[in-house]
């Protein structure tokens, strides 16, 4: 059952204390961290209540649950729009209509999936560009296709039942990719912007149990980052959920995905049809 406005309103209240008092510990600002409100399976008025209390990053595991909820992306009392991150695994046969509705894809595992993000991404209309006075015509589209946020994930905990890239061919993969990136002189997915990693902590219910695994992710991280080029924006670790965000701050973690503490328990006896 969600949360009423009032009972989000408390629990985020909580929330936010224990995501200041992890910054503080770890020696960082609370603005280091954005927190991706995980609306999977809530309502859109659940996302409206959210949007109410200051939320403007929403996580969607299901593709099509995030088209019927962000394909007209709601706005907040300003007229801002709110952004939408797909952070489940994505089927190669829904990576366009992935593209279509988010801003930030964290479940990349593949350099299939980049390949055929980079073609879809060219293919789709640009931002709408406002007709200046004197010129002719409504207002045009941008000619330069969608850019979209990617993140790689890996599977650090080395858990049978995640997704994502070994651990043992993270690294390799990487360099892979920035191989092709520039290959033949050329930037050869420019429609993909490499932001960093993700992963999921071990599921083991004890939050230290995933520093190894979190610290894993950001010293690889480091790494690309510091070699420029095509990743020069890659500056994001989504790591971190409810129960080991502490240690995923202090190891680093610029992203926390928080769904049921923020929105109340799901209900899953109405599940979307979206095998992502």
């Amino acid at each position: 059952m969600e949360f009423t406005l009032d009972e989000m309103r408390e629990h985020l209240n909580t929330l936010e204390t224990r995501i200041a008092a992890a910054c503080k510990q770890a020696g960082r600002s609370r603005e280091s961290v954005k927190l991706i409100w995980v609306s999977k399976f809530h309502p859109a008025e659940a996302v409206a209540n959210a949007i109410a209390l200051g939320a403007r990053e929403f996580g969607e595991n299901r593709v099509q649950e995030a088209e019927t909820k962000f394909s007209v992306r709601p706005v907040d009392a300003n007229g801002n729009a709110v952004r939408c991150h797909v952070i489940g695994p994505v089927q190669s046969n829904k990576l366009k209509k992935a593209a279509i509705v988010a801003d930030c894809i964290h479940s990349i595992a593949s350099m299939e999936a980049v390949e055929k993000l980079e073609k879809v991404c060219a293919a789709l209309p640009g931002e709408s560009v406002t007709t200046l006075p004197g010129e002719n015509g409504a207002d045009a589209q941008h000619p330069n296709g969608k850019t979209l946020e990617i993140l790689f994930q890996v599977n650090a905990g080395e858990e049978e039942t995640k997704s994502g890239l070994d651990v043992a061919n993270a690294d390799a993969f990487l360099a892979e990719l920035e191989s092709r990136a520039t290959a033949g002189g050329t930037e050869n997915f420019p429609h993909l912007k490499f932001r960093g990693l993700m992963t999921i902590g071990k599921n083991t219910g004890v939050a230290e149990d995933s520093r190894e695994c979190f610290a894993f992710l950001r010293n690889l991280q480091q790494k690309y980052l510091a070699r420029g080029g095509v990743f020069a924006n890659f500056d994001q670790l989504s790591m971190g959920m409810t129960g080991d965000l502490e240690v995923a701050i202090e190891e680093g973690s610029t992203m926390i995905r928080v769904g049921t503490a923020l929105f109340g328990e799901r209900d899953y006896s109405k599940p979307v049809n979206d095998p992502v």
